[in-house]
């Protein structure tokens, strides 16, 4: 086989950090077996904060080591990682420069060429995953003939995930390895819920690993290990599965999973694991490994991955950092939190502050009953933590000791942070911050959960109005990552940065927003939305109008959003915003039939578990005699989608379309696979028809 390091990446392709393949002989005698251990180390020189990687120069390493270890005729071959970290796999920052498919062909052909001698030497292989070991990083292992991994480390094929599929392989061994049902899980499943890792437990569970140890000791007992399986003591059996009677299930499974995720939309990344998958059952390595570098090339070579890669690097690198944020150190301590409200919005709020600030949270209603329901509903969920062994009876009776309820508001005195989640009336929220500010000190921040009303109106009138901000949370609190922190004319740094701070506590990505109506997720949203009920109430068939973006890969419609939202919360914000943006917010008399008749949702399930119209809900409908086709629908709903994002960046809502993209992904479920909204606009040619510009550069989250 070919080991060629001759590769010639892209120039302007960003300089390789080298993991370097370091050699050490280990003498297995001490252990219970006479001979040698060839040990290699992965490391980038770096701290764990960066992973080791495979760029073709650490490829070229790694390659160089192996054959330096076949030299020294160990009795069997173990490659490992530097502390806390194996190896993450692909160096991907690479992979936007590639502009030809033979590139992307020959890094494919080169990863496997160095990994599979791993697996094709005459002398056993093992690897000992010592820490996170994802996509390329987990693969090395699969080629190795056994594995261990450490009690702590986290393992995962996220290909799919980013628009890639396990292509160094992954796709090819692992169903070899644990069979169908299995690598399904771990390829598919797991990489489209939002690229869920495996524990070490769920690991060797599913056969992925042969043996668990705790790190303290870990390279010691995986020494052990080895020594043990070279001297026959233990024997580790593998099942041939090419028989196997739940090929077709898995795969059914695993293709009715992307199709739900996506909307019922056939995307590129998960077609082509699944059929590598089902390809496995009788491949070779050589020709498994071929159909992975095919697979690779032409995925590198379309939109989608780029588009998956810019929205993934968007989201982390907004992770750490807040565009526009003012400088930690002029935020506040906080070590009390008052809840307004103790309905279900309020308790999640007060769900949330508790178990990550670790501090007294007192809830209010107006009366003691709502009170003591809120704060029953919060001990409640920290109970369901301890039954389902994600956290400590201990813990959750301390955190439970920390949420208490009144119904005097006299109780927020001491508090450093007070946000509000009352009705969605503007008079309500004013008497209310007027008389918190009675209460509380002046340097206390009063924070607003609103969606859509004005926060500096919310303040007006108040003797310290810069300290107010909105807090505006997504539902449902505990699983949706975006937080909207929304700054009024009057709120000052201080108050920005204590918010900002306890966003961060609070383990949500944020986004800085001026205070205009709907902020950025809503604000969009109720646009798109309009569009969608303007067209039905025009005449289009609901189900046309409904299913119109499902091609792209929406994993929900917009009238089943709405089923999740509320019809009343969703009117509501179309009112507000039609009064203040103006009449482009359509307000739809079918929704407001809807409302008027207590009407939830537009879906019901069927006596088969099946989701069909709703029969109520379908009899509001006026219809016109204007239809649409699912075309005219699409266009005319992007359109606006780009009419209305130019206006908020031209506003000043947010500074850049980059906070937009985010918060659409995060806040709003748009598909990694686009990208963001705004490339997607750009690709599509939408940005330049309607807003005669683009709004990223090219070549951002799409070929150069």
């Amino acid at each position: 086989m070919s080991t060629s390091t001759d590769l010639t990446l892209p120039e302007g392709a960003p300089e390789e950090v080298i993991t370097q393949a370091l050699l050490r002989p280990i003498d297995l005698t001490p252990f219970g077996f006479k001979g040698t251990l060839a040990l290699i180390t992965l490391d980038n020189g770096l701290d764990h904060t960066r992973p080791n990687t495979f760029g073709a120069k650490s490829l070229a390493a790694l390659n160089a080591s192996i054959s330096a270890a076949i030299a020294t005729a160990p009795a069997a071959i173990a490659i490992t990682g530097k502390p806390f970290i194996f190896a993450a796999g692909a160096d991907l920052s690479a992979l936007a420069f590639l502009s030809k498919r033979e590139q992307s062909l020959a890094i494919g052909k080169l990863g496997h060429d160095v990994f599979r001698r791993l697996g094709e030497i005459e002398i056993p292989t093992f690897s000992f995953i010592n820490g996170l070991a994802l996509g390329g990083g987990l693969e090395v292992g699969l080629h190795c003939n056994y594995r261990t991994l450490s009690s702590t480390a986290f393992t995962g094929l996220p290909e799919v995930f980013l628009g890639l599929v396990p292509g160094w392989g992954g796709a090819t061994l692992l169903p070899q390895l644990i069979g169908p049902e299995k690598a399904v899980q771990v390829i598919m499943l797991n990489a489209l819920n939002n690229n869920t890792m495996m524990k070490a437990k769920d690991a060797l569970t599913l056969g992925v690993v042969d043996a668990v140890y705790e790190p303290a000791d870990f390279l010691e007992k995986s020494v052990a290990f080895a020594a043990s399986v070279l001297s026959g003591a233990t024997k580790i059996e593998r099942k041939d599965f090419s028989n196997d009677p739940a090929w077709d299930s898995a795969l059914a499974t695993g293709r009715a999973a992307a199709l739900k995720k996506y909307g019922g939309a056939e995307i590129a990344a998960p077609t082509r694991a699944l059929k590598l998958i089902a390809e496995s059952k009788t491949a070779t390595r050589s020709s498994g490994f071929d159909a992975e570098d095919q697979a690779l090339a032409d995925l590198t070579m379309a939109d989608p991955l780029r588009a998956s890669l810019y929205a993934f690097n968007l989201i982390q690198k907004k992770r750490k950092k807040v565009e526009g944020a003012p400088k930690p150190a002029l935020g506040r301590k906080v070590t009390k939190v008052g809840v307004v409200g103790a309905g279900l919005m309020a308790s999640q709020l007060a769900l949330l502050f508790v178990r990550n600030l670790k501090c007294p949270v007192v809830m209010t209603d107006i009366d003691q009953a709502r009170a003591d329901k809120g704060v029953a509903w919060v001990h409640a969920e920290l109970a369901k933590l301890v039954e389902k062994r994600r956290m400590s009876k201990e813990s959750a009776d301390r955190l439970s000791a920390l949420v208490s309820g009144s119904a005097d508001q006299s109780v927020f005195a001491g508090c450093d942070f007070v946000i509000e989640a009352i009705f969605e009336e503007l008079s309500l929220k004013q008497e209310l911050f007027k008389k918190l500010e009675n209460i509380v000190s002046p340097e206390c921040v009063l924070a607003t959960n609103t969606s859509s009303l004005s926060v500096q109106a919310m303040s007006q009138g108040l003797k310290n109005p810069e300290r107010v901000v909105g807090f505006h949370f997504f539902n449902p609190v505990a699983i949706m990552p975006l937080l909207e922190v929304a700054r009024t004319e009057h709120t000052d740094d201080a108050t920005t940065a204590t918010a900002v701070t306890v966003g961060k506590e609070l383990k949500k990505t944020m986004v800085i927003t001026k205070d205009a109506p709907g902020f950025v997720v809503n604000r969009l949203l109720t646009r798109f939305m309009g569009e969608i009920t303007d067209a039905m109430d025009e005449g289009t068939p609901p189900e046309i109008a409904d299913n119109a973006m499902r091609s792209i890969g929406f994993p929900m419609s917009p009238f089943e959003l709405l089923g999740l939202v509320g019809p009343g919360v969703a009117l509501h914000v179309s009112e507000t915003l039609n009064k203040n943006l103006g009449p482009r917010y359509k307000i739809s008399p079918t929704m407001q039939a809807m409302v008027k008749g207590g009407i939830r949702t537009f879906y019901i399930k069927d006596d088969k578990g099946a989701f069909v119209a709703n029969p109520e809900a379908v009899a509001l409908i006026v219809a016109g005699n204007k239809a649409s086709t699912a075309e005219e629908v699409r266009s005319r709903a992007l359109t606006a989608l780009a009419e209305e994002a130019r206006m908020m960046l031209d506003e000043g809502v947010v500074a850049t379309p980059a906070e937009i993209d985010l918060c659409m992904l995060l806040g709003a479920g748009w598909p990694m696979h686009l990208g963001g909204i705004l490339p997607y606009l750009d690709r599509e040619g939408i940005s330049e028809a309607v807003c005669a510009k683009r709004f990223h550069q090219p070549g951002i989250a799409s070929l150069p």
